[in-house]
């Protein structure tokens, strides 16, 4: 996003010391003062504005001619009808028109019945048919190129709900770009004519609910007070956050933001009824560069006008503001069916109304008094209405004759909002405090120059002396350094010899240490070779041992078959004896005994048949038997081969070693020849080799250190992560080293806490990895840093559904039940609250057990454990209490049904300020939804509630503390 926030506490009409303002000028002497109004008059607002007229300007359009030209800054007013919608074409069918539009002539006529009517004269009127694009230009296009030209201006939108207001401001126009309503194509304007180098625009988003100012980009600021200068008159909103908006993309993303923020409900007229006043404010800052025929002058202290050159013009700075006005909709409750709480927020907005209506009539009839401290909405309009902007009222009415007396009501609001008059100022400013910086600037470099000027003939006196003074003490110090010489080359030579010495005896060394490593490089080898020849050895020995026990077995089994076989058969053969034997006693005895022998024969018979399939089975398994011996010999016979080509690797990796070896040969020799070549340039040359203690044969066995101070942490974390890569780091959370795996941990929780690097961690698997450490590391250290990482990734919507899809909330609960470190219980404690503030996983949340883990985690004394478990509350009972603002939930708070409330109560006034802090605001939030009003009564929590509005933290919570008291009538001493 191309937009950054900042906050401006000071009043939007203030102004710095360095800048005079031309309509106010500071107070000074009586001829100050008379210099002062001839330069004011110089440069006079309508002198400004017929030479700004004077310049071409291809873009403005004729209705901005019109606008300018309109009744010195008249309230112009447009009327717009809305469609029949499906309902009112039923309903209506009977009915005849009862609004008629004339748009040519801009006058609207309401027919009262068929034969009386009444017409009304507007600015400007328009069909159900027109266009958005035609509404804008019409109503607001006007009054944006106005502000562009230093101007102040308004546009707002007043009508009965449901009558269109919303949609043709606020209209987003992403599905159809002609449906952008006015705000969006205003601010395309603004930015199409603003220089993104030396201009500024800045936006902020407010809603005007309950008579209570909230920031809808910046939903937590739900007081904001107002400010008025007691000079100007100007009101201001110092607690209100400014967005710097350099592109249409930006500004669209906060129009979505303010809109998910604004409160709305369902009624009978509208189903997504406005029940606040949403109020668009842009500030715009433009340079203007001074004109060719137009010559400023400054007021010096004596009076006298000091004529500036041209290219030290005084530059000028307009700083103009618009604001946008989506009014909540005028309804009868009757109609609407509000009810309840939605009751309540009609009542504030038919207040704001008519009070704003009040004003209307009073600045109508040119009376004394204007009530405009009546209402909040007043105040913040008080430049619009009577002011110094230039102002259009756009007000929507519906088709429907039912609606007869509403639509009245806002076409004559219309009318006499026509009647207000408005004295517009050119918001221009002479930026002195430019022009200064600029002079300052330039007096500085001359100066710089001047004195660089001067240094550099005095620099060039001085050298040539200082040459002068040189070349005599050369001669004198070449015949002492010609003496000096002499003596030093002498101790030179002798100090070289003795270094050449102890250089040779160094060489010597080495060699015979080269000459040892050979031996026992050698002696490895052997005995290398022997230890894999006696383990090749044993391994055949061993798989011929397996082979032979294979073969015996074999033969032992085939043995057996062999047996059983020829039991079988002598079976055979006796039941075909006893088969014979029953024959011949059948031919000797009678019938019935020949039966009974039959019956035996057939158990005879059956029983052959049983052998002969158990024999068919047995040769059947014999044969499987063979087979798998002859697979297992084929088996061994592989493993023989794989003991093959595994010798033949080990013969591959002794050559490799021999390979190594070879090179650490030529390397020793390659050090020998350096060593001699430096012997002979010791003998050549002995003057210029010095071996010290920055030598690098002494260098190389000094121990390298580092130091890293704790302000280069994070860029030391930095520099790793581009380095090593964020794979390798999460890696190193399965080493088996505790230290790495701690070091490695801490790392990847330090980057989790910049949101530019918590993307990454995700999509390659980091938190999995920091979940998988919560459920199987044992080690408390661990499972601390591992919950301080998740609690960072926890900031993240996206990544809050990620650890609730993956268990998260469970291992939470458990590392949190384990636990017994304050530190680790506030890092899951953490984690937990951050995933409390989900208005899309509470339900999940309540039923995974995350709220009775934070109660758990309660039961420890230590303040930052407790405000962690405060703070989540905080935040599951305020999503709990947007839920039920916008009618999504009904029912009681998950809170109350795991327990929370008995905690919260005892908590609430607690010593530790964060802890009472938060715990006040669930409360407040938990008490808004009267469903909980009897739970709440019970616990003893309405005691607590009258403390809070009294003595509360805050005067935010007090404030929403008394507001709860007063709107729930349970609460109320009966």
């Amino acid at each position: 996003m191309a937009l950054s926030p900042c906050r401006n506490s000071a009043p939007a009409g203030s102004l710095r010391s360095s800048v005079v303002r031309l309509e106010r000028p500071l107070s000074m002497g009586s001829a100050t003062k008379q210099a002062a109004a001839a330069a004011a008059t110089a440069v006079s607002p309508h002198a400004r504005s017929k030479s700004t007229s004077a310049m071409p300007l291809l873009r403005r359009s004729s209705s901005a001619t019109r606008f300018r030209d309109d009744a010195e800054g008249r309230v112009r007013v447009a009327v717009r009808l809305r469609p029949r919608n499906a309902e009112e074409l039923v309903a209506d069918a009977d009915f005849g028109d009862y609004v008629e539009l004339m748009p040519e002539l801009k006058r609207l006529k309401l027919r009262k019945n068929n034969w009386d009517s009444e017409t009304f004269q507007f600015d400007e009127v328009l069909t159900e048919t027109a266009s958005q694009k035609r509404v804008y230009e019409v109503v607001a296009k006007p009054v944006v190129e106005s502000v562009l030209e230093g101007y102040n201006g308004t546009v707002m939108a007043y009508g009965q709900t449901g009558t269109g207001k919303t949609f043709t401001l606020g209209r987003l126009g992403k599905e159809d770009t002609a449906d952008r309503g006015i705000m969006v194509r205003a601010m395309e304007d603004i930015l199409a004519d603003v220089s993104s180098e030396q201009d500024a625009v800045t936006v902020s988003y407010l809603q005007l609910y309950m008579e209570t100012v909230q920031d809808l980009l910046a939903p937590e600021k739900d007081n904001i007070s107002i400010g008025e200068d007691p000079k100007t008159g100007d009101v201001s909103l110092p607690g209100v956050t400014l967005y710097e908006v350099r592109d249409q993309k930006s500004f669209v993303e906060l129009l979505q933001i303010g809109e998910a923020n604004r409160f709305a409900a369902n009624t009978k007229l509208n189903t997504e009824s406005s029940r606040s006043h949403a109020i668009l404010l842009v500030n715009v800052k433009k340079t203007v560069k001074p004109k060719q025929d137009r010559e400023l002058a400054a007021l010096n202290e004596n009076v006298s006008t000091l004529q500036l050159s041209k290219g030290h013009k005084i530059p000028m700075v307009r700083k103009s503001k618009l604001i946008i006005v989506d009014l909540a909709g005028s309804e009868r409750v009757h109609k609407s069916g509000s009810e309840g709480h939605t009751l309540e927020e009609a009542k504030y907005i038919n207040l704001s109304l008519t009070a704003l209506g009040k004003c209307i009539n009073a600045l109508a009839e040119n009376s004394p008094h204007v009530p405009i401290r009546d209402s909040k909405l007043t105040r913040l309009l008080r430049d619009s209405f009577g002011g110094t902007a230039r102002t259009s009222l756009l007000i929507t009415i519906g088709p429907s004759p039912r609606h007869r007396g509403e639509t009245t009501s806002t076409i004559l609001f219309g009318q006499r909002a026509m009647r207000v008059e408005n004295m517009v100022k050119l918001r221009e400013e002479f930026d002195y405090k430019s022009l200064c910086r600029k002079l300052e600037t330039e007096v500085d470099r001359l100066i710089v120059e001047n004195e660089r000027q001067s240094q550099a003939v005095l620099d060039t006196e001085e050298e040539m002396e200082r040459k002068i003074q040189e070349a005599q003490q050369s001669v004198i110090e070449a015949e002492n350094k010609l003496t000096k010489a002499l003596e030093e080359s002498a101790a030179e030579r002798s100090h070289l010899q003795k270094e050449h010495a102890e250089t040779v005896h160094k060489l010597e060394q080495e060699r015979a240490l080269r000459e040892t490593l050979e031996k026992e490089l050698k002696d490895s080898i052997q005995n290398l070779h022997c230890q894999r020849e006696k383990q090749m050895q044993s391994e055949r020995a061993r798989y011929h041992k397996e082979l032979e026990d294979y073969k015996q077995r074999h033969q032992q089994v085939e043995t057996e078959l062999n047996k059983r076989l020829e039991m079988e058969c002598s079976q055979k053969d006796a039941l075909e004896k006893k088969l014979k034997e029953a024959e011949y006693l059948m031919e000797q005895k009678g019938k019935n005994e020949i039966m009974l022998l039959a019956s035996q024969c057939k158990e005879l018979s059956f029983l052959k048949e049983k052998a002969e399939k158990e024999l068919q089975d047995l040769k059947s398994k014999t044969s499987l038997m063979t087979k798998q011996l002859e697979e297992e010999n084929v088996g061994l016979l592989e493993k023989v081969d794989s003991l093959g080509h595994e010798l033949e690797e080990q013969s591959k990796q002794n050559k490799h070693l021999e390979y190594e070896v070879k090179n650490l040969k030529q390397k020793l020799l390659q050090l020998s020849f350096e060593a001699d070549e430096t012997r002979k340039s010791l003998d050549r040359e002995p003057a210029r080799i010095s071996v010290g203690s920055d030598s690098p044969l002494m260098n190389s066995h000094k121990p390298l250190q580092m130091h890293e101070s704790p302000n280069s942490q994070r860029a030391t974390i930095a520099k790793l992560f581009e380095q090593v890569g964020l794979h390798k780091i999460l890696s190193l959370l399965d080493s088996p080293d505790m230290d790495v795996r701690v070091h490695a941990l801490k790392v990847v929780a330090n980057l989790a806490s910049e949101e530019a690097n918590q993307k990454k961690i995700v999509e390659v698997g980091g938190l999995k990895s920091l979940l998988d450490l919560l459920q199987s590391s044992e080690d408390e250290t661990i499972r601390r840093v591992a919950a301080g990482a998740v609690a960072n990734l926890a900031m993240n919507e996206t990544n809050q559904e990620l650890i609730m899809a993956q268990g998260g909330i469970r291992l939470l609960a458990i590392a949190g039940s384990d636990a017994e470190d304050p530190q680790t219980l506030r890092m899951v404690a953490g984690a937990l609250a951050n995933l409390c503030g989900n208005d899309k996983l509470q339900s999940k949340l309540s039923k995974e057990g995350g709220i009775k883990a934070l109660l758990a985690m309660g039961q420890c004394r230590h303040n930052d454990v407790l405000a962690q478990v405060a703070r989540g509350l905080a935040n599951f009972a305020k999503c709990e209490s947007r839920a039920v603002a916008r009618g999504n939930k009904r029912e009681r708070s998950l809170l109350i049904d795991d327990g929370a409330l008995p905690w919260i109560v005892s908590n609430a006034n607690s010593e530790a300020p964060t802890v009472r802090r938060h715990l006040e605001l669930a409360l407040c939030h938990l008490a808004q939804h009267e469903v909980n009003a009897r739970d709440l009564i019970d616990a003893n929590a309405l005691s607590e509630l009258l403390r809070i509005s009294t003595e509360g933290s805050r005067e935010d919570i007090r404030s929403l503390a008394s507001r709860t008291l007063g709107a729930s009538a349970i609460f109320q001493p009966k």
